[in-house]
């Protein structure tokens, strides 16, 4: 319902006085400050990098984030678009969208591409809809297409879809809300890792594409979009997602290898070039920045996943700490199987630390032997698939090693088991 460290101390004591938000206040005005902010340091860094500006980003929007921050991620869709919200000066709530002018903007109008979650979609339509509104307003502003991306994305998709009855062919035009079908959820690569039923990058692609094809708007509900889907993420210059708190981070969640990481792992696979991969960090809002996907890996990786004072703590959970390991590493092997931001050095780090080191050896054997046993399994799944590029034999056969004893560890429990039946 909210996270204290974005100010909202008012959710406190937990568990009483259980609410999120006013759906019809999003996004709040503090909201749209972030928002804005968001907006203007991912295309300050993109400019830096590329000496120009992209045409399209793809942002993924959360119903839980929207919930904590009361819109940020809606707030940086409009900025990019160069729209802002217009609120009701008694009730605070949004009564629609105004363009920006040109001249005030600074600077040319950003298409978007957004990849909603399953909640999202079912908590705030009115958001969807508020969206779509603001992409209608937009193409239909006129201005010179060099100016206006959205616009000139949209005659360009008109000119594509001649062949279709004119109103048909404008609707597809204007979609740029994607999401799971109606009363579906997630993206469904945590599936495809799991089972390890995937060769290439255009296998995790082709999932993406699949579960989340399904276009949302003021006139469309799910309808099935999954070409027109494919076609947006080829033109997607930056891929985008946001994370407001620092009560977790992207080796916490499968959802951030699977939202992030796919839309990454999809571009690329309908390109054939890398796109830039952005994180946004509002947890403070008041300095919110922008890093590269690979700089967060890593800034995760040194502070919280080799840091020995969170593998102290997290051994005092005894199998649930072992759980936690397992986890970060299968998060840390998805992020890099679909968005390769991974290096070598990482994964000879999670083998010297979570397999090989011997506190970590015999915490595991008694407290969780089938994490160590997964740990172990899917290190060696790493390199064997060239994600791990250059580990060193000997690093190989300890961590085969590892399997081997883990097992037998397991082995001599089922039978102690068995006997004590």
């Amino acid at each position: 319902a909210g996270a204290p460290t974005r100010g909202m101390a008012s959710i406190l004591p937990t568990g009483r006085n259980f609410y999120a938000v006013d759906p019809r206040a999003l996004p709040s005005r503090a909201a749209w400050q972030v928002g804005q902010q968001l907006a203007r340091e991912t295309l300050a860094r993109y400019l830096k990098e590329e000496s120009s500006y992209p045409e399209m980003v793809g942002l993924s929007l959360w119903g839980t984030s929207q919930m904590r921050t009361q819109g940020d991620d809606v707030a940086e869709a409009l900025a990019f678009l160069g729209v802002k919200p217009v609120w009701n000066a008694q009730s605070r709530r949004i009564d629609g969208v105004e363009a920006i002018p040109l001249s005030e903007l600074g600077r040319s109008r950003v298409d978007v591409t957004l990849r909603i979650s399953g909640f999202f979609r079912d908590a705030f339509p009115h958001l969807i809809t508020l969206l779509d509104d603001a992409v209608r307003l937009v193409v239909s502003l006129d201005e010179p297409v060099d100016q206006n991306f959205p616009r000139k994305h949209y005659l360009a998709q008109l000119e594509k879809s001649s062949d279709l009855p004119v109103e048909e062919a404008e609707e597809h035009a204007l979609f740029r809300i994607f999401g799971t079908k109606p009363g579906s959820y997630g993206v469904g690569l945590q599936q495809l890792i799991e089972t390890g039923y995937w060769k290439t990058t255009d296998d995790l692609a082709k999932v993406f594409l699949e579960w989340g094809g399904y276009a949302y708007g003021r006139n469309t509900y799910g309808g099935d979009a999954r070409t027109i889907f494919a076609d947006r993420l080829k033109t997607v210059q930056v891929a985008l997602h946001n994370q407001d708190n620092r009560e977790h981070d992207i080796f916490d969640s499968d959802d951030y290898y699977q939202f992030h990481g796919g839309m990454v792992a999809t571009i690329r696979s309908l390109t054939g070039e890398h796109p830039k991969a952005y994180f946004g960090d509002s947890s403070r809002p008041e300095a919110s920045r922008i890093r590269d996907l690979k700089e967060e890996a890593l800034r995760v990786y040194r502070s919280r996943v080799i840091n020995p004072k969170w593998i102290a703590g997290i051994q005092r959970h005894g199998y649930k700490g072992g759980l936690e390991l397992t986890a970060t590493v299968d998060y840390i092997f998805g992020f890099d199987a679909a968005a390769e931001i991974v290096p070598d050095f990482v994964y000879e780090g999670l083998a010297e630390q979570y397999a090989l080191d011997e506190t970590m050896r015999q915490f595991l054997g008694s407290s969780n032997p089938w994490a160590l046993n997964a740990i172990a399994k899917r290190l060696l799944e790493a390199a064997d698939r060239g994600l791990w590029e250059h580990p060193s034999d000997e690093i190989l056969a300890q961590l085969r090693q590892t399997v081997l004893d883990s097992e037998t560890i397991l082995e001599l429990r089922d039978e102690r088991v068995t006997k004590a039946k």
